[in-house]
Formats: C-alpha cells, structure tokens, sequence
C-alpha cells in the first residue's frame, strides 16, 4: 500500500474508491426509484442497486466496498447537511481562497489543495454571543458498531467551543464537546454513536463570543459500521439467527449490545442465564470494596475526561461505575464467589480517558484448600483508550472457587468507569451453605503495588529519585540504567516488553506470545522456536480499528536517532504495518513495512530529533479470517544514537553541497512536511553540477498538511565573532511560499533572510551575516523554514557555506526580517516599520506582501523630526566588485504633500549621485532604477532630503541588484527577471503567481520549447500554467510599475497560448488600471497554434495608470500555459502596422484605450449606435441579418472592450482603486 494512502487509513480518513450516485447530483431518494420503502432510506444500508435509498443522507449515497465507510467530502455538494443557524454566524459550503474574508485555511482535508471544498463558518465580527449550527438529513437505526468521523480545523484557534450532538425521540445526547486548545492543523474526531433506534439527527456546531470570532471548517464526514445486519436465508459458520432472521457472530450473544437490531441477540431465550449487572438500580450480585461509586453524566462534574452517556442506555441518564480514589490508589470492585465450569467469561465495558498513567487490572482471587494466596492478573488495559466505552472480555480457567477483581486507578486528570459487566452461563455462584476455608479480603493497594520510597511518578534507583521528565531520555542517571530500562528496547523475552503496551479498542490486538504458540513465522527474530515476539491477535473491541501498540514517553532525541526491528507481516491489500511518532497532538507516519512473506525481515527507520514528550506507536491492519495467512509480527525493537547531547564531527559540517549525505543538517518534525535530500532528475536539479544532490521540499511527495518544514543543524560553537552564510535557493511555483533563514540561541529564533513568491525557474545565491554575543560558550543552531502557500511549486537549498567574517551586502532586501545590513547617518534615523505596527504616518502598505503586515524603511522628514534641508541617509554594507553593469532597482513612496528629495549615490571611493526624485507623492509605490558601474568595493547610499511639511515621510522597499543594464519603464525581455512587472499574488484571485523560466531549465509545468527573444531553449519569458486554477473564474496577474500620464504611446509585446485544439476557456487579457476604474482593452483565447505570435494596443491615459496581463480560465477549468516576452512600452509614440518578417503573425487590430472623460464619450457613441442598431431591426432592416457570429471574438478578434459602471458589464465591471488596493467585482469571486 502507498505510503499516502497508509497515512489516511492511520489517520481515520481512508478514501475509498466508490460507484458514483445515480441521478444527478444533489439528487435525493424518491419512491419511484426502487421498492424499497421510505423507512429503509438513510439507514447505512443500500437497499436499492444502486443505493439511490441513501442519497443525500450526510454521505454521498454511493455503494461503499466491504468494510467501507459511507462518506461525504463535500466536493459535489453538501450531501443532505444544512445550516440551522439563528444569527449571522452561519455555515456555508466554500474551498479555499473562494472567498477573500473566509475561514483562511490554505487547503481542504480531501485534496489537500485550494481546490477542494469544505464546510465552513467565518469569522463574525458581532460582540453577542451565537451558534453556527450543522445539521444532518434523519438518519435511522445506527449500530451499536457505529462510529462517526471527521476533520475538523479552527483556522485561527480562536472558535469558543466546539461540539456533535445526537439528537433522537426527546433527547439529544453530546457525543463530544471541546474548548481547545486548538492545534494549528487539520484534527481528527472519531465518536461512537452506540446503538440509537428509530430516527435521529447529528449536529456540530461552532460557538463563538466576544473574545473568540469562530472561524472553523469541517471535512471527510465518515459513517463507519453504522447500518444493521440484513436478513439472510442462512448464516456463515459460527454466526446465529437474530429473530428479525439477520446473522450475527456468536460472541455478540449476550454482550450486552443490541447487534440484531431487534433486541433478540439479549433476550431472555438467549441469555436468560447469564448474570448480567448495568448498576441502574445498583452494584447487583458484584462488591465494592473501596473506591467505585455510582454515577451519571447528567449529575457528574464538569470534568473534561468525565463520560457523557452510559453504555447501557447510550444516555446521560443512565448509570455507571466510576472510580472515585484518590491518584495512585486503585478502585476495587469485586465479583460474588464463583465456581468455574465450562465456558465462564466476563465481558465488561471500560472507560479510560484523560489520563496516560489511568489502568484497569483485573485480578483472579482463587480461595479454598491449595489455592494460591496471591491473585493472578486475568487483564491489564492501561493508557488513553479515548472518550468512548470499549468492549472486552476474560475467559476463566480455575479448579477452586474465585472471585474476579477489578481494580481500576486513575492517573491524574484522568478518568476510569465501568458498565455492564456480563457473566456467563459458565460462572457459577458458589452456594453459601458450601464450608469454605478463610475468606481470602480483596486485595489492597499494598498487594497490588510494592511500596516506593519516592515521589509518585519518580523512579527510585539506590539513593537516587529520577523525576519523570528524565525517564527515557536517553541520558543514563542510574548506576545500573534503571531510568533507561523499558524505553522502547526490547527483544520482547520479558513480559515487561519494553516498556511497549497495547492500547487498541477494536477486534484486534497486539500481544506477546511464544513462537511455537503462533500462526506466524514459527520461530522469533533470532530463530529460537522457544522465543517470544509481539503478534497481531483477535480482541474482542466492538470497533473495526487497527491495532496499535504505544511506547513510553520518550525524548529528547537527537538527529540521528534511528529505531532498528525485526518484523514479519503478509497481508490482502487493504492490510498494513506502520510506525507514527505522536507528537504535540499530531501523529506523523514514518514508516510503513512492504510485505516480508510472512518471514523476519530487517527494518530501520530514522525518528530524527524530536522535542519531549513524544511517543512511538505501531499500528497493524490484517484480515485474520482472510484468504492465505494473514499476519504481523514484531520483535528486536532497538533506539540507536537517541541521545540529543551526543554529538560527532558531521554534526559541525555546516558547510555542505549534499552531495555525500545531509552533513550537519537534518530536518525538523514540527509538522508533516519534510526537507529530504533529493538527486537531480527531471524538473528538479542541483545547483553544485546540475546532476547532484540538493536538499528538497515539495509538499506533494509525499503529500503533506502541514504548512511548515524545518531544516535545521546541531548545536554549534562559534568559529569566529562574525560569520557569513552564503546558500543558493531555488523558489519555483504559482503558489510556492516563503524561504526563511534564522538563527536559534536558548530556545529564541531570530530572523535573518527571507523571500516570498516564486522566483522563477532558477538558482539564485544569498547570504547573512551572524553576529554573534561575546560569551564563548554560547552555541547556536542555523534554521531554514518552508512556509508554503498552497501546493503548486517547490524550494531548494543547495551549496551551503560557513565562512568567518562578515559578509557582502545582500543583492536583494524586503525587510521583512532585518535592515540587511543598512545603516542610518545624519540628523534623522530611517527605521524600518509596517503600518500595522501603529505608526502615525506612512505608506499604508509594504510593496512586498501588499498588506499592512509587511515593512519597509522610512525615514520622517517633517519639521520636528528633520529641519527644513537637513539629510538623512540610509547606507549600505560594502558590495562586492561587479564583473559586467547592473542595474540597482528599488521601490520608493513619498507623502502626499511636499515630501522632500529622494537621492540615491554610489560610493566608490568618491560618492556620486546617481537618481533624484522630488515630483512624486501619492499613494502607490513607484518603482527607480539606476544603472551601476563599480570595479572596485562600493556602497549605496539613499539620503532624504527634508522640507519641513507636516507628516511628510520618504519610504524605500524592495531592493534588487540585477546583471545588465536597466530596461526601460514598462519594458522587459525577461532575460534577467521580470524587470520592473510584479507577480505578486491577490488573494482574492486565488493567490496564484506569473512564473519566470526558459525552455531549457527542467520544468515541472508545460512551458514553450524556446523563448522568442533569441529564439531558442536558453531564452527566458514569463508564463503561467492555468492548471493550477481549476474551476471558478480565478485568475493571474502581471502588472508593471506604474506608468505615467500619455496621450499616445504603445504597448507592444509576444505572446504564447499553448491550450489543446479543442479547449478554448484558457485566456489572456490586457487590463488597463488608473484611479477611474479598471479597463479591459485586450483578449485573447481559443484555438491558437502553439507559437508565439505578436500584439500591440494604442495607450491613452489622462492620469497614472498601470498595464495588467491576466491570466484566466474564464470559469472552467483549462490546463495549458499562457507565456509572454519582449514587452516594449513606447511612451509617446503610436502603434505603427509592423512589417511581417520570416515566422511572423499578423498582429490583432490596434486597441485604443481611453480612461476618463475620452472613456465616457466612447460609451455615449456606443449606446448611440446601440440604440440605432435596435430602431433599425424593429423595422426589419437589421444590417447583421437578425443573428450573431461570435466566432471572431473567438479567434482572437480584439474589439474594444469599455462599458460604463453598470451592473450588467460584461468586461469592464466596477473595478475601483481606492489608494492603490483594487475591489474586484462579484463575478471573479467564486
């Protein structure tokens, strides 16, 4: 099984393949479709062929395969479940990015991308108190099996509570309820519903208040094992007749629970010797000797582990048995004194939850003439079971009078019940006229555990108390390793195993057994036949789970810690093997077994370093009753090189190009997500010698939910007061994130780099400098994080390297995290800030992220912070020596009013100016260029020049130093970059970026196989792949700086569409943007040649404006790219017909594009011409002979696009800038 699919099944979300629904979607179950009666429908069984009866039930309605769940993942439709919300807080069906003020999570659960839907709540901005209530179709007659799953998310942790409720006849039962604390990640939830008869409702709701805003999203709605056994004319072997004629396994006789469906499986006629105790009206024929007292949910405390329902009643008022003793001191229940004959048994219910350390033991007490004194251990469930009551059973062998002991024992928090406790026929009370030798008293707590002469949860080893934080920590503290004893070693000869214990709830489970005993290998790991190992073994559980096996708490480890075993498994394709680390309330699959043949195999798994507390556990699947023999085994368990403080000279290789192995590097376990060393092949390649190594992350393989990845090293000391780290990364894909660098030091991470948004298909080098404090023996860890947005692209670090001494002055800078080495000289200090930091005036966004989060530099020019002509500078660290001219780029903002000059100078050995800018202020960023020539070291100085206006500020972004000379404004051929055009992704567009590569770079996305600057592989361009958009209108954009005011110039530029022949939704389209509106003046789709062909527009703006490529699919979903090159914009000079050289295509028809009062004249002629058009049908001379062709449109004529602000505008919707952010109209928010 893939490893994929095997971390589903692990996290109770398995996707089963299933037959689609008849009918249409949406559709629901009508009478007519089949003779199936209405009571029949949503009651988990397809009673109709093509189980129509079960549409829209909160499932899909699809036939689910044998053992399958019915399921609902909300890709279609919302299967039957409303929102019964009261208030403005309500539920709506929604995917990521669809709405701009959503939920904002990046992903569904069942795609794990943008495009897959979900259920989700928003935020609401009201104070009162409301409830978003989710509520499901009526369901009818769930087992006692039944189980409910789902995948829940609080997005921003911020929800006041959650909760499932059932609702049935009058009473509604809470299945769960919980206030946090919320993880950052997807969760899963799992309930058992118990046996609910008749009709029923399931609900989850979200709560919110003042200080909690609830946003929360549901997903993958499982129902597992919920429908009822359906008559048969005979039964399989070992099963019995229910009185309603289905079938049912014999162990499911007098258990309690109603498996028939019609109550006759615990009838009288069955079970009408058995000795059966549900403690409603009392503890019956059963003592308690200390510690147990009756109890319900509905009169219980509000305790977080506490029950909510009874298992007799599958209600809150029904009673139970709850243990009551102090921690650390059992609760003794004990059975009348029985004789054993044939077939004695006791089933038992028990509840284990909120406590790791919480335990139930059930002891044999034998008594009468050579019995033994001491009771013998019949069971031993220990740890987390979870909320829910779990079936079990003992069988009793005994020669002498007994009596059965349950002693249950809390851990702290924790909670230990029981329920319906079941004697078989087999279990004979004792008379009491019968003369008995002396009465043996229960055992107390002194017999059930040795006296320890230290703390509670402390290990006692000579003169030593280990406290429980240094357990297993792989650090010996005993003389003799007692503290590092039972930590997960083990070759399984002791019954202590390791410290290993089963905690699985369902029909299987792992237990220890002799070799010769088992169906497996027939001999353990070492090949002695008298050898234990652990086996996957029936269990009597109700639930159809894995088995799962739990370490002991663990940690911390470090990098190379690795666990080596020995396993056995062969199993149908559904089964598996598999080992997850638990970790911070996540489960982390890191290992899965292939099928060994049922023969001892090897294994070995890298756990890397992990922070405590985390625990190891194994989990097997197999079909016992399945065809060939079926099984798992486990044995030679072995922790190697675990300890977090031991250290070896790879640890220290911070330098490294990973072409030998990882070095000092390795990745972190905070999330799902992993960096893995990856060679050169295909798409991905190395930057060392293009056919290395290189360290990977790629969210898709294997797929992760997890936003973040870490990689990071050891501890290390300090070569030198100053270092410098120069790394070369790779940053590629529409959606691909941000790169960041820091340095760790006592647990606090400071941030060093960072980069946002794809940078095209290529290479590039940075570095940071370490400064680091005085104290010697101070360490530090270096640490690069992955932060993705979405799951389209991939980042790469190759050729890492340490080196004393600072390092050059950085060729590009955000400020996202540092000044990057800059600077400040004269009377004023520029300082970096962000708007949402509260400063007084500024620009109300960075240019790099475009909100209010982001930073930039700002220096304050106004009079009480700079006089009137004073300087404030911002200077650089040194440059390196440039080989060949390149061009210094930057992003300026300058007040609205009198903002003062803006010069910028190069310092090489003298200072000369090189720009100068003091007409501009505004709202919007604007982009400066300079060309720089320097043969030796240089500087770059920016120096503010003041005017003494109130609030007047300069403010700088986004510093670039690119090979070769400037282009000019508005123009590029993306040979070095995208020049001055910006990729920067909208959110409300899908958060999708344009890319920039050449043919001759391996690509993961379908591009052109040459550039049309020179014509061939090596040439660069910039592209989008509208794969990646799916269906709902989204979009791309590509803008250029903003350009100035023209009454006539041209836009000319290259074009490339590479959608199938018989695809025509995929579109591109020239935007026009200024503060009147926005202005659709070009498109192009349909069925286009894959070559590049060439356009041009005419340009009239009477104010500032900017040129917009969008890349769209117009809805639908389309996959193919859209390439653009050579874009040339001639300020002032007409389009003129170009001559049409070897290779060449007719341009479309020049576009004129009129903003402002030239727009509003347009669109009087139109509606002149319009109405002319009407006036001349309505007498029956229409010149278009009374239709349309629309097919020119389609190939690419391009007519003039323009309407007026109304409503039904079909290309020029009301696009308003309001200080340089855009408002998009309904019709591109899906």
């Amino acid at each position: 099984m893939p490893l994929p699919v095997l971390a589903l099944l692990l996290l109770g979300a398995s996707r089963v393949p299933t037959l689609p629904a008849a009918g249409s979607p949406g559709g629901a179950w009508a009478p007519g479709r089949c003779s199936s009666p209405r009571e029949s429908a949503c009651n988990f069984v397809c009673d109709c062929g093509d189980c129509a009866d079960e549409a829209q039930c909160g499932y899909s309605g699809a036939a689910p395969g044998p053992g399958a769940p019915f399921t609902c993942d909300f890709e279609r439709d919302p299967c039957g479940w409303q929102d019964v919300s009261t208030s403005g807080y309500r539920w709506l069906r929604d995917r990521a990015g669809a709405v701009p003020q959503g939920p904002g999570t990046r992903s569904d659960h069942t795609l794990g991308t943008d495009l897959g839907w979900y259920m989700a709540v928003g935020t609401h901005r009201g104070k009162a108190a409301a409830t978003a209530a989710l509520r499901s179709p009526v369901l009818r007659e769930a087992a006692a099996t039944c189980e409910l799953r789902l995948w829940y998310l609080a997005p921003a942790g911020d929800v006041a509570e959650l909760r499932l409720e059932l609702t049935h006849s009058t009473e509604t039962l809470t299945l769960w309820r919980s206030a946090g604390p919320w993880h950052p990640g997807w969760q899963e939830l799992a309930v058992s519903t118990g046996r609910v008869p008749g009709d029923f409702q399931v609900t989850f709701s979200a709560i919110r208040n003042a200080t909690h805003r609830g946003a929360v999203v549901l997903d993958d709605v499982e129902f597992w094992d919920c429908g009822l056994p359906t008559p048969q004319a005979s039964c399989p072997l070992g099963h019995r007749h229910c009185g309603n004629q289905a079938c049912v396994d014999a162990p499911q006789l007098c258990d309690a629970e109603d498996d028939c469906g019609d109550g006759s499986d615990e009838g009288p006629l069955v079970c009408g010797h058995h000795m059966a105790t549900d403690f409603e009206a009392g503890l019956g024929l059963w003592s308690s000797a200390e510690g147990w007292a009756r109890n319900r949910s509905s009169d219980g405390p509000q305790h977080p582990a506490w029950p909510l329902r009874d298992h007799s009643r599958n209600s809150p008022k029904g009673t139970f048995l709850v243990s009551v003793a102090e921690p650390g001191a059992p609760a003794v229940l004990s059975s009348p004194e029985l004789q054993a004959s044939h077939n004695c048994s006791l089933v038992f219910y028990l509840y284990l939850h909120g406590a790791e350390t919480g335990s139930l033991q059930l002891f044999l007490q034998a008594s009468g003439p050579g019995a033994p004194q001491a009771p013998s251990v019949l069971r031993t469930r220990r740890g987390e079971l979870g909320a829910a009551w779990v079936r079990d059973r003992v069988d009793v062998c005994s020669a002498h009078p007994f009596r059965i002991l349950l002693a249950g024992q809390s851990g702290p928090g924790g909670v230990v019940g029981l329920d319906d406790l079941v004697l078989s026929d087999g279990c004979k009370p004792v008379p009491e006229t019968r003369p008995l030798g002396p009465r043996v008293p229960p055992p107390q707590l002194s017999r059930l555990q040795p006296r320890d002469p230290c703390t509670p949860g402390h290990l006692s080893c000579g003169d030593l108390c280990v406290p429980p934080e240094q357990l297993c920590d792989f650090q010996t503290q005993c003389p003799e390793g007692e503290d590092e004893q039972g930590c997960g070693t083990t070759d399984f000869e002791s019954p202590a195993a390791g410290g290993w214990g089963d905690v699985s709830v369902g029909r299987l489970q792992w237990q220890r057994l002799p070799a010769q005993d088992s169906q497996g290998p027939g001999t353990d790991a070492s090949g002695a036949a008298a050898g234990h190992f652990l086996s996957l073994q029936r269990a009597w559980g109700q639930r159809r789970a894995p088995a799962r096996l739990l370490s002991p708490t663990l940690g911390p480890s470090g990098p190379r810690c690795e666990l080596h075993l020995a396993y056995s498994f062969q199993s149908h394709p559904r089964g598996f093997l598999a080992l997850a680390v638990l970790e911070g309330g996540s489960r982390e699959l890191v290992w899965q077994a292939p099928s060994s043949g049922g023969r001892w195999t090897a294994g070995k798994v890298l756990l890397g370093a992990r922070r405590r507390p985390f625990r190891l556990e194994f989990a097997g699947l197999v079909d016992l009753d399945g065809p060939g023999q079926q099984g798992a085994g486990l044995d030679d368990i072995t922790m190697r090189d675990c300890s977090a403080t031991a250290t070896t000279e790879e640890d220290r290789e911070v330098s490294c190009n990973f072409e030998r192995d990882s070095c000092g590097w390795h990745p972190g376990h905070h999330t799902d997500a992993h960096w893995h060393r990856a060679q050169s092949q295909g798409p991905g390649y190395d930057h060392t010698t293009g056919q290395g190594f290189f360290m990977l992350l790629d969210p898709t393989d294997p797929p992760a939910r997890g936003r973040g990845a870490h990689l990071l090293t050891g501890p290390q000391v300090p070569t030198a007061p100053v270092e410098c780290l120069s790394f070369w990364y790779h940053l590629y894909g529409p959606q691909i994130g941000t790169l960041r660098l820091a340095v760790r030091r006592d647990g606090e991470d400071t941030q060093l780099w960072s980069q946002s948004g794809t940078h095209g298909n290529r290479w590039h080098e940075a570095w940071a400098t370490l400064q680091h404090p005085p104290d010697p023996g101070a360490k530090y860890q270096l640490l690069f994080e992955g932060l993705r947005d979405g799951y389209q692209g991939t980042m790469a670090l190759d050729d890492v390297a340490l080196r004393p001494g600072p390092c050059w002055a950085p060729k590009r800078c955000s400020f996202e995290d540092s000044v990057c080495g800059f600077s400040t000289a004269g009377q004023s200090e520029w300082r970096r800030q962000a708007s949402a930091s509260g400063h007084a005036w500024g620009p109300s966004t960075d240019h790099t992220t475009g909100t209010a989060q982001g930073h930039y530099m700002l220096v304050d020019t106004s009079r009480q912070a700079l006089p009137p002509g004073h300087t404030a500078s911002l200077v650089s660290e040194q440059h390196r020596p440039l080989a060949q001219p390149a061009c210094l780029s930057f992003w300026y903002h300058l007040s609205l009013r009198s903002p003062g000059t803006l010069r910028v100078h190069v310092e090489e050995g003298g200072r000369r100016q090189v720009f100068s800018v003091s007409a501009y202020g505004g709202f919007t960023w604007r982009l400066g260029r300079v060309d720089v020539r320097a043969e030796c070291t240089w500087k770059v100085v920016f120096e503010a020049v003041a005017t003494g206006a109130k609030h007047s500020y300069v403010a700088l972004d986004d510093l670039l130093l690119q090979d070769g000379p400037c282009p000019q404004p508005g123009s590029c051929d993306f040979e070095s970059g995208l020049c001055g055009w910006s990729h920067l992704a909208w959110p409300s567009l899908g958060g999708h970026s344009w890319d920039w590569s050449s043919a001759a770079t391996p690509s993961r996305y379908p591009q052109p196989l040459t550039d049309h600057t020179l014509g061939t592989e090596a040439g660069h361009f910039a592209f989008f792949e509208t794969g990646v958009l799916g269906a709902g209108g989204r979009a791309a954009w590509l803008r250029s700086e903003p350009l100035p005011a023209t009454e006539a110039s041209c836009l000319r530029f290259w074009y490339y569409l590479g959608f199938p022949e018989h695809f025509y939704k995929g579109e591109l389209r020239v935007l026009l943007s200024s503060p009147q509106g926005q202005l659709a003046v070009w498109g192009q789709q349909g069925h286009l040649r894959q070559q590049w062909q060439q356009a041009q527009l005419n340009v009239v703006s009477a104010q500032e404006f900017q040129m917009v490529f969008e890349a769209t699919t117009d809805g639908q979903p389309a996959a193919g790219p859209i390439a653009l090159d050579d874009v040339q914009y001639l300020e002032g000079q007409p389009c003129q017909e170009p001559a049409l050289g070897q290779g060449d295509t007719a341009m479309p028809t020049l576009v004129p594009a009129v903003v402002g009062g030239a727009l509003l004249f347009f669109l009087l002629l139109v509606l002149l011409g319009l109405g002319g058009l009407h006036w001349l049908c309505r007498k029956g001379m229409c010149p278009l002979g009374g239709h349309s062709d629309s097919s020119t449109a389609g190939a690419g004529a391009t007519l003039p696009e323009a309407t007026g602000s109304a409503a039904e505008a079909s290309n020029f919707a009301n696009i308003l800038f309001n200080q340089d952010h855009i408002t998009l109209p309904a019709n591109l928010n899906p």
